[in-house]
């Protein structure tokens, strides 16, 4: 059985991926953002890992999707994904405040552009 090389990522690869990270992130860091923008699918399996994981909340989930925190909320509990309500800790309150600030800057943009 022949296995097409150019579309298989071996563990080697990615291993290769996070060393050379350390060194230019830059090239590392712009082709993992352009992979997640460009495949639907697998920036919501990321995202819904890390939080599922508690590496960021609700609302900076909501952010990185695209998606209003009420939304995603009503999302989460139709898919049976338990929901983290308020902060942990500072950081996380201040992530919190910061996608906050993000949407309100972005809905005020949106309503004095229609």
């Amino acid at each position: 059985m022949s296995t097409n090389r150019t579309t298989t990522l071996e563990w080697w690869g990615l291993d290769q991926l996070c060393k050379l990270r350390q060194h230019r992130p830059d090239i590392v860091d712009s082709a993992v953002q352009h992979l997640l923008q460009s495949n639907e699918e697998l920036r919501w399996s990321v995202v819904i890992s890390a939080y599922q994981d508690r590496q960021i909340n609700l609302g900076k989930a909501a952010e990185l999707l695209g998606a209003h925190e009420v939304e995603l909320r009503e999302r989460f509990l139709a898919l049976g994904i338990p929901l983290r309500l308020g902060p942990e800790d500072l950081s996380e309150a201040r992530a919190e405040i910061a996608a906050i600030r993000t949407w309100l800057a972005e809905d005020t943009k949106t309503n004095t552009e229609a």
